[in-house]
C-alpha cells in the first residue's frame, strides 16, 4: 500500500519535472533572467528556488529519518500550495540570488537537486518510514516526511504556474 504511495508521489515528480523542463526548453537566456519588475523573480530565479528547496528538502528528510520515535501527527492538507492567489515567502536560505543562470546550468541544477531526492528515497530500506516520521517545516511547521516529499512536486507546480504568469506578461 505504502510503495504504491511513493510509486504515484514519484511519477508526480517526474512528471511535473518534465512539464518544467518542456517550458524551459524553448526559453533564450534573456527569456530566463528577465524581470518584470525588482520585486519579482525572472524564471532563473524560480528555478533556482526550486533546486535549492529540493535540496533543503533532501537535507530535512535526511535528519527527520534519524528520529527514532513514531510520529502522532495528522496529514496535513497540501493542495493549498497549488493556490496562487495566496502569496508564501520563501525563507532566505531558499531565496535566489541575482545571479545570471543559463539555460544549461539550469538543467543540470535541477537534474543534480534530483538525483539526491531519487538516492535518497531509493535508499530506503522500509519506505513506510516516511509516513511514521516527522520534521518540522519553517513555514508548514510539523510535517510527515511522506509530506516534504509530496509537497516537492505540488511546491514545483505552484512554480509552474508562476513562471507561465511570468512568459504571459512578457508577452
Amino acid at each position: 500500500m505504502f510503495t504504491l504511495e511513493l510509486q504515484e508521489i514519484n511519477q508526480r515528480l517526474k512528471e511535473t519535472r518534465d512539464v518544467l523542463l518542456t517550458i524551459l526548453n524553448g526559453l533564450n537566456g534573456d527569456q530566463l533572467n528577465r524581470r518584470h519588475d525588482s520585486n519579482s523573480w525572472s524564471i532563473s530565479q524560480v528555478c533556482q528556488h526550486l533546486y535549492k528547496t529540493e535540496e533543503l528538502y533532501v537535507v530535512a528528510i535526511k535528519r527527520g529519518l534519524k528520529g527514532k520515535e513514531d510520529s502522532i501527527i495528522e496529514n496535513k492538507p497540501l493542495e493549498f500550495l497549488l493556490d496562487r492567489s495566496r502569496k508564501l515567502e520563501a525563507p532566505d536560505i531558499a531565496k535566489p540570488t541575482d545571479e545570471i543562470i543559463e539555460y544549461q546550468e539550469i538543467v543540470e541544477k535541477l537534474h543534480h537537486s534530483r538525483e539526491k531526492l531519487t538516492e535518497l528515497l531509493h535508499s530506503l530500506e522500509d519506505p513506510s518510514v516516511l509516513s511514521r516520521r516527522h520534521f518540522t517545516h519553517p513555514v508548514f511547521k510539523e510535517m510527515l516526511l511522506i509530506e516534504w516529499v509530496k509537497s516537492l512536486y505540488l511546491h514545483e507546480q505552484r512554480h509552474i504556474k508562476q513562471i507561465n504568469e511570468i512568459i504571459e506578461e512578457f508577452k
